[in-house]
């Protein structure tokens, strides 16, 4: 076994690095898995005459907006990443052991981190404009779970993982326990399955949540926000249940498959609404409010456009 690992170094290193981002590690020695699902999935719905949930176009550009969001992740992880999620630990409170007990805590840890890390990408603009992508999909398979941002890597999101961090948790595990957190979501993004038990949907971010997270529906915007378990958002108040149909996408839909625009249209936007005139703080303001927020000011712009129209 050790002479396998060790032929297995060269090449190993080679496509990760000597010091890898095992979350991106994670994922992708997955990703035979994932296809196989996806196959699994399209020959299900095939069979129950449901395959037009998978439309070329959105698969393809799922895929194309997987495989650029990987590369940008390992190359960003090389060249500031590792350094600053290093330099945070140095502030640690403890040194912790990784033992399976403690990778367990770590696990549930990374949950409750990711639930507001999830819940930041929707209230914080700043966030929002990497998360976007995700949810700009109109339909729902285990491909769109691939449908994310080349700006993940560059938008210091990893501050949510800070606390795991400063609790005494290395980066190699924090990113592993990351990984595998978002493992299990790629298998939520999908219609081909109902609704699993009562007592499974109680605990456990399911399908049929998700589907309701990824609604443009009014009453499912921002609800869902768990990644493994639902409890926080029962315990937050951010829960809805699956009831009406689900219409998938966002309130601002692009019409496009360009993945470039799909990466940078809510960039531009923040930034075209904070560089219009007007108080300085409230032009700042459009970074960290909601995507939603409208400077008052141009609020009564536009409603005497309205007027005059």
């Amino acid at each position: 076994m050790e002479q396998l690992i060790n032929q297995a170094m060269p090449t190993f290193n080679l496509l990760f690095g000597p010091n890898p981002d095992w979350k991106q590690v994670f994922l992708t020695l997955l990703t035979p898995l994932f296809l196989g699902a996806t196959l699994v999935e399209y020959l299900h719905l095939k069979k129950v005459g449901k395959s037009f949930f998978f439309k070329k176009n959105e698969v393809v550009t799922n895929m194309l907006l997987g495989g650029s969001y990987q590369a940008m992740e390992l190359v960003w992880f090389a060249l500031f990443v590792s350094a600053f999620m290093e330099w945070i630990y140095t502030f640690r409170i403890a040194t912790i052991e990784v033992t399976p007990l403690s990778f367990a805590a770590l696990l549930f840890g990374i949950e409750f981190c990711y639930y507001w890390f999830h819940r930041g990408s929707h209230r914080v603009r700043w966030f929002w404009c990497a998360h976007v992508v995700h949810h700009s999909g109109e339909n729902m398979t285990t491909t769109t779970a691939m449908r994310q941002s080349l700006f993940y890597a560059v938008n210091l999101h990893q501050i949510f993982w800070a606390p795991m961090l400063i609790i005494g948790f290395p980066v190699w595990a924090v990113l592993l326990a990351y990984g595998m957190n978002l493992g299990y979501q790629y298998f939520v993004h999908t219609q081909a399955v109902d609704k699993f038990p009562k007592w499974f949907e109680f605990i456990f971010n399911t399908p049929s949540h998700h589907r309701v997270h990824h609604g443009r529906n009014d009453e499912y915007i921002d609800k869902n926000y768990g990644g493994v378990l639902i409890i926080w958002d029962r315990l937050f108040g951010t829960f809805e249940p699956e009831v009406a149909p689900v219409e998938y996408g966002i309130v601002r839909q692009p019409k496009t498959n360009n993945i470039w625009t799909l990466n940078t249209h809510e960039w531009r936007d923040m930034f075209s609404d904070a560089l219009k005139p007007g108080p300085m703080l409230q032009r700042l303001k459009h970074i960290w409010a909601p995507p939603e927020w409208v400077r008052p000011d141009l609020m009564d712009q536009s409603n005497l456009r309205d007027k005059i129209n």
